[in-house]
């Protein structure tokens, strides 16, 4: 192999028309370019055959993800044109042996996937002596969502291994010149590339990222802070954050006072009686800097919150109000700017007579909160993510976010939304 590390596009789609089309955008900076295990499930052998016909200059990966039958599948791949075959390193060494058998009669190359392997480093070992050509350093996807990485546990592998070792996993312009640092000769990218809306300037930042050996700024997967929870679920929709955990997390029957409103922070709880509105006001004192009160009413018709006690809560600093109940002046508050959202706009308000409790397990808008959780909301409703999936769905729905963009790139250049998902291709076939 070239000293020049080598840049994978990973195209890890569902339609083979998107597929070709993000390649072709990107073919000037890449060097390999693979067909995902998402594409060769959805398209079969085809995709290998219709990228190899369109980029025959190109090094054909097909990323099976062998785990038996490990001949049959890589003569498969390789007669459909692929120049290197990806077996999983967890699968029996017979199977390894017979991809690289075959391999060999049909011209092409065998990279062992390490994915779930847990001693790695030996595998690599084991893999060189079975006979195959490389060997990937593969953090999965779901991983990724939890904000791990796998730099330092690539530069142990690479420290010792005895093949070519390639880098999968939530690489981007930030971390590629590490894991080429770290060892890593062939570099992985998929979504990247294939999720910007200029995928020719995405793969050429990494491109340049890679050969430069620096870093460029961009968003990638990654553990957050508090402060960077904030900024992450203030970027995306609340649409987004429900899609991130599987269309689920929505209040119901819960809105804005008024469009225009975006908040994000950790829940602050409160439980009161239908117009009591004691500990709401009390919990402005409880609650830190940046937190969303979430006011547990049981959908009462009385207000237990207005214009005062928004003034209170706006120089505290507190993000915002979520009421499954009733709030007044709604006209004040909407001047003032603090994001209020409620199941109820009332002129009556009730008395404090300070029944309820603060920082307790309530349920709001049909679902359960609890404090520390967070909540996301604007004109499109309110959203619960709770507090230990937090990284997991803020990296999710960063994700939702990037290709809806790259839908709507596809959509501004003519196509329509059916076209561009190819609805009538995936629609269930009844009867």
């Amino acid at each position: 192999m070239s000293d020049k590390p080598i840049l994978q596009l990973a195209l890890d789609l569902l339609n083979l028309e998107n597929a070709i089309a993000i390649a072709e955008e990107a073919k000037e900076s890449v060097d390999w370019i693979e067909a995902g295990t998402p594409l060769i499930k959805s398209e079969g052998m085809n995709a290998i055959r219709q990228l190899k016909q369109r980029f025959p200059d190109k090094v054909i990966v097909a990323d099976m993800k062998t785990m038996d039958t490990g001949a049959f599948e890589t003569e498969m791949a390789a007669k459909a044109g692929a120049d290197v075959v990806c077996v999983l390193g967890a699968s029996d060494d017979s199977t390894i042996e017979e991809a690289v058998r075959a391999a060999r009669r049909y011209g092409a190359k065998i990279m062992v996937d390490l994915i779930g392997v847990a001693d790695k480093a030996g595998r690599v070992a084991q893999a060189k002596s079975l006979g195959a050509d490389y060997a990937c350093f593969h953090l999965g996807i779901d991983a990724q969502m939890r904000g791990e990485s796998a730099i330092e546990q690539l530069r142990l592998v690479a420290s010792s291994a005895e093949l070519p070792l390639a880098a999968a996993g939530g690489l981007n312009s930030e971390t590629v010149a590490d894991a080429i640092g770290a060892g890593a000769s062939i570099a992985i990218i998929g979504g990247a590339i294939t999720k910007a809306e200029d995928v020719a300037a995405a793969a050429k930042m990494i491109r340049h990222a890679m050969d430069s050996k620096t870093l460029v700024r961009t968003e990638f997967f990654k553990k957050y802070s508090a402060s960077e929870l904030v900024d992450a679920f203030s970027r995306v929709s609340s649409p987004n954050v429900s899609d991130a955990m599987h269309r689920s997390g929505a209040m119901f029957g819960i809105r804005s006072i008024r469009p225009g409103f975006k908040m994000a922070g950790r829940a602050f709880t409160v439980s009161t009686k239908d117009g009591d509105w004691a500990k709401p006001v009390e919990a402005i004192d409880r609650a830190e800097k940046g937190d969303v009160l979430v006011i547990d009413v049981s959908g009462g018709k009385t207000a237990v919150w207005g214009e005062l006690a928004t003034w209170s809560a706006k120089l505290k600093g507190i993000a915002g109000v979520v009421i499954d109940g009733a709030a007044r002046d709604a006209d004040a508050i909407a001047e003032i700017g603090l994001p209020l959202f409620s199941r109820y706009v009332v002129p009556n308000a009730g008395d404090p007579k300070g029944l309820g409790e603060m920082g307790c397990e309530i349920r709001c808008g049909g679902l359960s909160v609890r404090c520390g959780d967070w909540i996301i909301g604007d004109d499109s409703g309110v959203v619960v993510v709770p507090q230990n999936e937090a990284t997991e769905i803020a990296n999710r729905a960063v994700d939702v976010m990037e290709h809806e963009n790259r839908l709507r790139e596809e959509i501004r250049r003519g196509d329509s939304l059916s076209k561009v998902l190819k609805l009538k291709k995936w629609e269930k076939v009844i009867g």
